[in-house]
Formats: C-alpha cells, sequence, structure tokens
C-alpha cells in the first residue's frame, strides 16, 4: 500500500522489521477531490465516493498513513462533547433536543468581506454511537470474538498483548454518526447541500477493513468498490424506507429523492430518538416545529451491509446485515479502537472544510483564483465555481484532501456566533447549534460529560513548519497554527431547561463558558492506546480531553 510509507509508520511504532513484509496489500488511491456537480466523480475510487477523497462523511481514523497510504491525508476536525453513564442503556438508547441554527439576513460575498452561513462553517455535524461490524478493524482475520450487540463485554482496551483483553483482540466495531447538513450552497453528493433553503439528514456507519495485527487491507476487489473505510449511508425518509440500499458498494446511495427523503427548516426544534431494534439500529426524528416525522433502520430491508473481509478473493462480496449499538453504557471505556476520537454517545461538529475561492478548475477542482486578500496554497482543492450553487454565488473549497490544514479559512476566524457584539452576531453570522444533553431509556440522565477534540490528529501535518509529534505529543497545540479563533461549548436555556451551544463566549444568554476559550474547555492531550502489527500496541496522541464529575447541564424529560 504506499509500502514505503506504511513500513516507516511501522518503525516509528517501533514494529520488527522482520513483521514489516506482512503488508502486501493495495491501497485506495486518494483522488482529487470534487469540483463542479458535474465532475462529482472525481471525488471517488472506481466511480465510488470515498473516505479518501470525500471526508466530510467519514469518521476519523487514528492514523491515516497506514490505512489510505497517504502521509499527507488530514481529515476531520471534530470538536466534540462526550457523554458517560455506567447505567445499561447509556450506550444503546439516547434522545437528544435540537435546534436547527438559522444563517444570518444578508449572503456571504466573494471576497469574504459579507456574512458567514452554516455551510461554510460545518458542511455537517452529528450526534455518534458505537456499532458492530464483525468484518471490520481491529482484527477481522485474527479470530478475534464475535461482537455481541448492546453489551460491555466487547470492552477490550488493555495494553498487554497477554491480557485476554488485549485491544488487538477487541471485537469488529463501527461508528454511527446521525449526520445532518446545512442548506444554501453546492448540492449533494459532490457538495455539503440538499436545498437551497432547507436541511436534510443521513444515518451514516462507517468501518474499517483492515486487520491491524497481521497488517492486512480487504482485496483490491473490494477496496475499488467499496474503499478501505467503508462508508452504509441512507438519508432520513418520511416512510424510514431508504431510497436506494445502504450498500457501500453502491454507488446511488448518495443521491437526493426529494420526494421521499425528509427535510427540515433552518430554527426547527427537533427531538432525535437512537435506539436499537430486532431488525436494526434505528433513528427518530420528530420536528416538532412542522409536526413531521423521518426515519430510517439499519436493516437488511434497507440495504445496509458488511463487507466481506477476504484479503485474497479475487472479487467484493457484501453479506446483508443489520448494524447494533457494540455497547450497554457510555465511558471512557467505550472505545472504537481505530478511530482517533475515544467516543461512543456522543455530539460532534464536523468543521475546517471551507475557504473562499473565485475561480476553480472543473477538470481539478483546484482552485485556480484566489478570493479577497487570501493566496493560492496546497490546500485549496475541493472547489467549486459559483455557477454550481443551488443559492448562495460564490465559489469556495471544502478541500477534500486533505481538510485546510494551514487553519486559515472561515471556520478558524472569528465567524462563529458569541465572538462578536450580539449586534454584529445578529447581522453577519448564523444562530448557535443548539442540543440538550441526551437522556437514556426512560429519560434517564447521563452522570458526567467530557469535551475532546482530534486537533493532535489533524496537525500530524507535514506542511506545518513545526507538526504535531503524536508519539511525544510536541508541538500539539490548541487553537491549531494560524487559527484566529477555535469554536468550544457554553450552555444557556431553551424553554426553561439547560442546552449546549456552540460557538464563542458572548452568546447572549450563556450561563456557563466552562473557561471562555477552547484551550481551557478542552484540556490536557489525551494519550490512547491502540493495535499493532504482531500484537505490538502502539501509544499515540490524537485528542484533546477533558472530563469533568459530573454533568453540568441536564435535560429536562
Amino acid at each position: 500500500m504506499g509500502s514505503r510509507n506504511v513500513r516507516k509508520k511501522l518503525a516509528v511504532w517501533g514494529s520488527a522489521l522482520t513483521a514489516l513484509t506482512a503488508f502486501a496489500v493495495t491501497p485506495v488511491a486518494a483522488s482529487a477531490a470534487g469540483h463542479s456537480v458535474a465532475a462529482a466523480k472525481a471525488t471517488t475510487v472506481a466511480g465510488h465516493p470515498s473516505c479518501a477523497s470525500n471526508l466530510k462523511w467519514c469518521t476519523e481514523v487514528d492514523d491515516s498513513e497506514m490505512v489510505f497510504g497517504d502521509g499527507h491525508y488530514i481529515g476531520h476536525d471534530e470538536p466534540s462533547v462526550l457523554y458517560y453513564s455506567n447505567k445499561a442503556g447509556a450506550g444503546n438508547n439516547d434522545t437528544y433536543t435540537l435546534r436547527l441554527p438559522k444563517d444570518p439576513p444578508t449572503q456571504p460575498k466573494q471576497d469574504g468581506s459579507g456574512s458567514t452561513w452554516n455551510f461554510q462553517l460545518h458542511p455537517a455535524f452529528w450526534f455518534g454511537m458505537a456499532m458492530c461490524d464483525d468484518q471490520s478493524a481491529p482484527g477481522p482475520a485474527s479470530g478475534n470474538a464475535t461482537c455481541t450487540p448492546n453489551s460491555d463485554s466487547n470492552i477490550y482496551n488493555d495494553s498487554n498483548p497477554s491480557s485476554p483483553h488485549y485491544i488487538g483482540k477487541h471485537p469488529g466495531s463501527a461508528f454511527m454518526e446521525m449526520q445532518f447538513y446545512p442548506p444554501g450552497w453546492v448540492p449533494w453528493p459532490a457538495g455539503n447541500s440538499c436545498d437551497p433553503t432547507k436541511w436534510c439528514a443521513a444515518l451514516n456507519i462507517d468501518s474499517l477493513s483492515l486487520d491491524y495485527n497481521k497488517g492486512l487491507q480487504n482485496n483490491p476487489s473490494c477496496q475499488a468498490a467499496a474503499g478501505v473505510e467503508y462508508v452504509n449511508f441512507a438519508f432520513l425518509t418520511k416512510n424510514g424506507q431508504a431510497t436506494s440500499p445502504a450498500d457501500p458498494t453502491n454507488n446511488n446511495r448518495f443521491n437526493l429523492d426529494p420526494a421521499h427523503d425528509f427535510f427540515m427548516k433552518s430554527g426547527d426544534v427537533l427531538k432525535v430518538h437512537l435506539f436499537d431494534t430486532s431488525g436494526g439500529f434505528k433513528v427518530e426524528v420528530n420536528d416538532t416545529t412542522a409536526h413531521q416525522r423521518g426515519s430510517m433502520t439499519a436493516s437488511v430491508g434497507n440495504g445496509f451491509a458488511q463487507v466481506k473481509f477476504d484479503p485474497t478473493a479475487s472479487s467484493c462480496t457484501t453479506l446483508p446485515s443489520a448494524f447494533h449499538p457494540m455497547y450497554s453504557t457510555s465511558s471512557e471505556q467505550t472505545r472504537v479502537p481505530w478511530a482517533a476520537h475515544s467516543y461512543n454517545t456522543a455530539y460532534s461538529d464536523e468543521t475546517g472544510h471551507f475557504e473562499y475561492c473565485a475561480a476553480s478548475d472543473p477538470a481539478t477542482g483546484n482552485c485556480t483564483q484566489a478570493a479577497g486578500s487570501a493566496t493560492l496554497d496546497s490546500d485549496d482543492n475541493g472547489c467549486f465555481n459559483p455557477s454550481d450553487s443551488t443559492l448562495v454565488a460564490i465559489g469556495g473549497c471544502l478541500g477534500n484532501t486533505p481538510t485546510d490544514d494551514d487553519y486559515n479559512g472561515v471556520p478558524y476566524q472569528k465567524t462563529w456566533p458569541g465572538t462578536g457584539t450580539p449586534a454584529v452576531d445578529r447581522a453577519t453570522k448564523p444562530t448557535a447549534i443548539v442540543f440538550s444533553s441526551p437522556t437514556f431509556r426512560d429519560g434517564q440522565q447521563f452522570s458526567r460529560v467530557a469535551f475532546e477534540t482530534d486537533l493532535p490528529r489533524i496537525e500530524d501535518n507535514g506542511t506545518l513548519a513545526n507538526p504535531c509529534n503524536r508519539l511525544t505529543g510536541a508541538n500539539c497545540v490548541n487553537p491549531p497554527p494560524g487559527a484566529n479563533f477555535y469554536p468550544f461549548y457554553t450552555t444557556t436555556r431553551m424553554d426553561g431547561s439547560c442546552v449546549w451551544q456552540e460557538g464563542g463566549a458572548s452568546i447572549p444568554g450563556t450561563t456557563n463558558t466552562f473557561g471562555g476559550n477552547s484551550q481551557a474547555e478542552f484540556g490536557g492531550l489525551l494519550q490512547l492506546v491502540y493495535p499493532g502489527l504482531s500484537n505490538n500496541p502502539r501509544f499515540v496522541y490524537n485528542d484533546f480531553r477533558q472530563v469533568l464529575n459530573n454533568n453540568p447541564c441536564r435535560a429536562s424529560n
């Protein structure tokens, strides 16, 4: 797989040189990122949208050089709130209240002097949960235990290879992201908007075709058809039936069907319920403002499937499969052992993906004319022209391969709610995403909360003068180098109840700022153990995390 990169990485991990030849695999090549709507297939591998090239869909892996063979892949900037409880149901049956943010009254300008809209700050935000997938990492070819749904028997976090719960023996795992997409810009699947004025949402489950213990990826046919990190994906619909199978090898699953898909308006208040059923994990969204419902079940009937892990096969096989939650509870121990983050039950934003671009080349997706005071650089790719938009006629780059790796784009400025005076914020910035802490089962409360961001993971970046060393923690910083601002979470009241909001410290009505900046909130470096080749565990700094000893913002029942 770009074997030189893999050998270099494994040598750094301290693996035995004699074992390096185990990586006799071919990676998914990172193709040129999307450009115009008509040329959306540039974001694909063999015609299929891929996590190696269209990053907004995918869970951040712990080490993309190993997974994708691309030392420059910098994926997802994900500031998150994690929820912990040792009671049954906390890890598999959660309900949130969510208020979708509104855009300001005026549109952004091409030179960057105007307002900021939601599609510029986040191509998606989501609620997450760990899932079972026996064909997924860390050891689908190593005889690892079968995943028992909804059970903490799946906790395998020991760093000792001799332990029966060594992390390399962890049952196969996936991560579910219940994603919401903002309106107003370039349409799916190349862009990040479903509609000029309405939001949409999708059930997104990410798995990883990799055996960490043996250094094996899946066969080239599956890599071409589904990618190394494969994605089950289905838009929420009004009747709960997928309009196209969610199967990771089905390219049509990313196409919208406006007659059947579920849409919401900015400012709507939603009840989001994530829970398991006998037929598969289910999401129900009740729009209490519009009195409409949308849903999706990760079921065989909706085309959800695991990609069979068979590295020596000449063809790719998918196994129709209902997905189920991995854990019963949610804590520091309920991890997905191949993901950069440490979470199970969580809310996360997906930010760091927009830079202005006055014109781009439709053939390559590269920016050809900078906008405003910006200059062209290597991360100005995945770009679109003003004519590609459904509403706001500006050009810009989503930076799909990689993201904004010099941290100078729109999301790293004081463009968030709560970063200016109330009058300026109302006129030029979106309202905040507002969401409650989840409750589980019959209204039970989570006892603790953590703040976590994967900045070290994305700062392991060769374009920086002093990149983060994730083995030692040196040069891993918050905010990232070049950023003028980094968003964080505060609390306020909505309808008499405590809720979370994202932005700066000065949103009117704020009740707790948790230190008033991202450095104070997200805390210090977090070292996590990951499986490695030949039972050699790896210890990596991928995140900053601060765990509170309580839940300061309990939801109302």
